[in-house]
């Protein structure tokens, strides 16, 4: 029986659906995770316990542990560990992206410079210090600009300022952020810095693929419907296919693959962002992992072996094998991810099951746990759950989620004040 390493979070929502992929596929999983090595396997799932931050330490302990059993595959789900796939890769002799590359994917202003070495077109960009002095930084800049973090994600930490005024104000918020404990404990040195840059207009879009051997196939190109002008920038809607022409996508398709090979990605998927204008093409992320969160869920595909999954069909590459005969379903999809509307204790929900009969609705998924604290963007990073529609077309799927969004009775208390 084939084996595959997944490396994860012990809270990643894919974790279900590699495990289901596996399960089609007759594939055995291993885990690593960053958790604790002294607690006896506390989500039973005989995940090799690692650290992130210590990536050199990470690879020695899957490495010890599958000595005897190496994997057949590697698949990395978010973006932390995406560095230690690629040196465990290298020591098993699998193929994946060089160690650089996935530094530089996790990395935006690394990112930033390869893709304006490679003659790209990315925002205009500078990085600062978190010592530095913002009411200086801010007498310096041509607003509007973009404040966001170096190794964030999920738009975390990403502020448009128009002024001097809110630049500073968006500093210091980020400055706090950076300093609260769950960031604190990554130890990554990238969380010193800034990155600022200017605001792009345009409309937004994500692209998800795969490259095998530094050749990369799209799997699907989602439209972002909503306008994404700040002052934060959370993301709630994406719709495939793309109701662009197709001249655009092409050239969406084509930036990003320059994108891959600029940062020297070179195997496995790739998540990518980026806006359109009259200008063309802007980068603004491309990164060596798959799409996020349960949004995978919004991709089917149909090949030779009948439908599959994005994680399955990941895992098929992961193992070498050929997916180009794999193409996106022919039914339009739509993925919501419902946000979190202010800061509070989430109680309950109502509505859900109006929401689920809303047609062309094919799930409604609440996310959130009772009495958890809900934090909305900037400084937070989770949704309150994802509404996936299916339908003949982008507008009518897109339609379906917004009504059922709008079904959704959401309580939350404020939270109590300790003085």
């Amino acid at each position: 029986m084939k084996r595959v390493l997944v490396l994860a979070t012990t809270t990643g929502y894919q974790i279900r659906s590699f495990g289901e992929a596996a399960g089609k596929l007759g594939v055995r999983l291993a885990f690593a995770s960053d958790r604790c090595d002294r607690l006896e396997d506390p989500w039973w799932d005989n995940a090799i316990p690692i650290r992130f931050y210590d990536e050199p330490g990470a690879r020695d302990a899957i490495v010890d542990a599958l000595r005897t059993t190496p994997p057949d595959g590697i698949i990395v789900v978010g973006d932390r560990p995406v560095t230690i796939a690629a040196r465990v890769a290298e020591a098993f002799g699998l193929p994946g992206n060089p160690v650089a590359a996935a530094m530089a994917s996790r990395n935006k202003l690394a990112s930033r410079e390869a893709l304006r070495a490679a003659g790209l077109t990315v925002p205009a960009f500078r990085a600062v210090s978190l010592a530095d002095d913002a009411e200086a930084l801010a007498r310096t800049l041509k607003y509007p600009v973009v404040v966001k973090p170096l190794a964030m994600s999920g738009s975390r930490g990403v502020i448009k300022a128009d002024d001097p005024r809110q630049f500073v104000d968006a500093f210091d918020r980020l400055r706090a952020l950076l300093a609260q404990p769950d960031v604190r404990v990554e130890r990554d040195p990238a969380h010193g810095q800034l990155l600022v840059e200017s605001f792009v207009c345009g409309r937004e879009f994500a692209v998800e693929g795969v490259l095998t051997d530094g050749t990369l196939q799209v799997l699907a190109i989602f439209d972002k419907p909503d306008p994404l002008d700040g002052p934060f920038f959370e993301e709630t809607i994406y719709v495939t296919p793309s109701r662009q022409a197709q001249t655009t996508q092409d050239a969406i398709a084509a930036a990003v693959s320059a994108g891959a090979e600029a940062i020297g990605l070179r195997h496995g998927p790739v998540h990518a962002e980026c806006r359109v204008n009259d200008g063309g093409v802007v980068l603004l992320e491309v990164a060596g992992r798959p799409i996020g969160g349960l949004c995978s869920k919004a991709l089917r595909f149909a090949g030779v072996g009948g439908e599959a999954s994005l994680e399955e069909l990941l895992m098929r590459h992961a193992l070498g094998e050929d997916v180009r005969g794999f193409a996106r379903e022919r039914q339009a999809s739509a993925v919501m991810m419902i946000p979190i509307p202010e800061r509070g204790v989430y109680r309950s929900v109502e509505g859900v099951d109006e929401a689920a009969q809303v047609r062309c609705v094919t799930d409604v998924r609440i996310t959130a746990k009772p009495d958890a604290l809900l934090v909305p963007l900037p400084e937070g990073r989770s949704y309150l759950g994802f509404i996936f529609a299916r339908a003949e077309t982008p507008d009518a799927a897109e339609r379906a989620v917004r009504a059922a969004h709008a079904q959704l009775r959401f309580r939350i208390d404020r939270p109590i004040r300790v003085v």
